[in-house]
């Protein structure tokens, strides 16, 4: 049982590596695309006194995508806020079976808001259109479209998907230990899909 939980989470950890390693570089390209919306928006308001309609639904949209794909690294490698005193300060005989039943209730709270997150992306909600963001289709001679809202909240559905598969990946690993606590597990250093890309 333990070889056929040890060869899902490694084969569960290299499509994760996989799918963090693409969004963390898509966060990173949107953090600087954000960073440069917002300048803009600064130096036409500030310096031309003439504010831009779009900069700061944009800037929300990208921070959207941008949080939700580089939360599930910050999941796997415990950049979240937690208590870890307690775990820690329990023998390990109870400390195991702690944080599993923590991750089995996280993940009960991460399914329901995937489903909350389609309901909202596909359903009504998704249906509106922006406010200010358009595709300048007009500058090669077609009538521009209003971006709908529908992809500015399908940040929440990816996230929490990709949260979703991080939270399993942990729970399978806590579940190998408690049974063979000497198991060689797998590795998630991956220098591509770490923290920070040097630790």
């Amino acid at each position: 049982m333990v070889d056929a939980l040890t060869k899902l989470l490694t084969w569960l950890i290299s499509v994760n590596n996989w799918v963090l390693r693409i969004g963390k570089t898509v966060a990173w390209v949107v953090l600087v695309v954000m960073v440069i919306v917002i300048l803009l928006q600064v130096f036409f308001r500030y310096v031309l006194n003439s504010a831009l309609s779009w900069p700061d639904e944009a800037a929300r949209f990208m921070m959207l995508w941008m949080t939700c794909l580089i939360a599930p690294l910050a999941y796997r490698h415990g950049g979240f806020v937690a208590i870890e005193m307690v775990p820690q300060a329990l023998p390990r005989s109870i400390a195991g079976p702690l944080m599993l039943a923590i991750w089995v209730i996280s993940l009960i709270v991460l399914l329901v808001a995937a489903y909350f997150g389609w309901g909202h992306t596909m359903g009504f909600g998704g249906n509106f259109d922006s406010s200010s963001l358009k595709i300048p289709l007009d500058l090669i001679g077609f009538e521009s479209m209003r971006v709908k809202l529908r992809y500015m909240y399908g940040s929440l559905l990816v996230g929490m998907w990709l949260l979703i598969s991080v939270n399993i990946e942990l729970m399978l690993r806590m579940i190998i230990t408690m049974i063979r606590p000497d198991a060689e597990l797998p590795s998630t250093k991956d220098p591509a899909v770490s923290m920070t890309g040097f630790d």
